[in-house]
């Protein structure tokens, strides 16, 4: 299969640039080559509100991050224009990669006003930084407990570049070279990742009944500490990698220990990282498929249900990616089976804001639960994926803004259509 092959042949992860992280780039290390390229980028992908990156309250980040970058730029007195009527809205916040820091730090350079409070930022300028904020490490500056690994500074090529302050030569510069080279200029938020792409694919694949090679068990099982599994170089251990990676390896035959899991627990669920400030759906619904049967960990999922049939998460912006984490968890769930239902386009497909490939994928599987004849819809949301050809999937992860992760998007694809296949035969 080509994808898995592409998990070998290409370390970079398959991950779309950021319009945020690649205006940091043009900001704060403009000394690095492709510049003009990352320049022409922001230009590129301006909207005609003169806002950057996703609809609605996903404009915010990516919107700061390259007016600064921009500075007298004409692009960037629109979107000046346009952050200043985003701000005077009641203010919205996506529940993004520590969004609270970054909207008070952009706006602060920018000397635009916020209804956020900016004492917890100035407090943490003032102390060491928790080794979770390090992947934010561009709206701090440089510190001398942050640590590189491999020249990585947490998988992020902004906090790479501000660690580093200059184009001095060592593997942190080859490392932001060779991210800028793979995307021709742009940046990607997070990269490599090659675990959480390796985990995420393989539970795609293995749970929908698809064959993954065993050399990418033995990879996973690596990449293995103390405290858990870690996405990406630099970055932290956390619940989500740690949790999707054990259940990778017991769908494998290549189980290991859980209990790497209850340092993650918070009496009835489970926190991605200590003192996070909100739960994840996702998250717990991985770690109720890693350890098997978890009575509060239920309960506690089928309590963060909404009243629609849905659920949300931190770590996607669509309802349909949570759902379909905690409905594979609990092994079907009806009020979202009807909510799917009820939710389908006219073309067949699904999805927030518009029908996508991932969305729909997403919803094939929730009514792959089912019990009830769901055939129909999910026939016509399969001819809605075999006929999205080669069209780009719009940015759904969250990050530090919006991004997609292509290659776990086309296995949740494959997933989505074999499952399709089983159902309605």
């Amino acid at each position: 299969m080509r994808l898995l092959a592409e998990l070998t042949d290409d370390p970079w992860s398959g991950l779309s640039p950021s319009v945020y992280e690649t205006g940091r780039l043009v900001a704060l290390a403009p000394w690095l080559t492709g510049h003009e390229a990352r320049v022409r980028y922001l230009l590129d992908t301006q909207h005609a509100d003169g806002t950057w990156g996703g609809p609605g309250e996903y404009a915010l980040v990516p919107t700061l991050s390259v007016v600064d970058a921009l500075q007298d730029h004409p692009a960037a007195r629109r979107g000046l224009q346009a952050l200043r009527t985003l701000l005077t809205r009641p203010l919205k916040l996506p529940d993004t990669v520590a969004v609270e820091l970054i909207v008070p730090a952009l706006a602060e350079r920018l000397g635009l006003r916020t209804p956020l409070d900016p004492r917890p930022l100035h407090a943490l300028r003032q102390r060491p930084l928790p080794e979770k904020l390090w992947h934010t490490l561009e709206i701090f500056g440089p510190r001398p407990e942050v640590t590189a690994v491999d020249g990585i500074v947490a998988a992020s090529p902004a906090a790479t570049a501000v660690q580093l302050g200059g184009p001095r030569p060592g593997r942190s510069l080859d490392y932001l070279e060779a991210v800028q080279r793979r995307h021709g200029g742009p940046v990607p938020a997070g990269v490599p990742v090659p675990l959480f792409e390796r985990s995420w694919i393989i539970v795609a694949l293995k749970s929908a009944g698809l064959d993954v090679p065993d050399a990418m068990t033995d990879q996973i099982r690596a990449a293995f500490t103390r405290h858990g599994a870690a996405g990406g170089p630099g970055l932290p251990a956390d619940a989500d990698d740690t949790a999707t990676a054990l259940h990778a390896l017991a769908l494998c035959d290549s189980p290991r220990p859980t209990e790497t899991l209850a340092r993650y627990r918070e009496a009835r669920h489970f926190a991605c990282f200590p003192n996070e400030r909100t739960p994840s759906t996702s998250t717990n619904a991985h770690a109720l498929q890693a350890i098997g049967h978890d009575r509060q960990l239920e309960e506690w999922l089928r309590d963060m249900q909404e009243r629609g049939g849905y659920w949300l998460d931190k770590w996607h912006a669509s309802p349909y990616y949570a759902t379909a984490c905690v409905t594979n968890a609990l092994r079907g769930n009806d009020k979202a089976v009807d909510w799917v239902l009820s939710t389908q386009n006219a073309d067949g497909s699904w999805g927030r804001w518009e029908g996508t490939y991932e969305e729909t994928a997403y919803a094939i599987r929730i009514l792959s639960h089912s019990r009830a004849d769901v055939s129909r819809a999910i026939t016509r949301g399969a001819k809605f994926m075999q006929e999205w050809g080669n069209r780009p999937h719009p940015p759904l992860w969250h990050d530090k803004d919006l991004y997609t992760p292509t290659r776990i998007v086309r296995a949740e694809g494959l997933a989505a259509l074999h499952l399709a296949c089983a159902v309605c035969r």
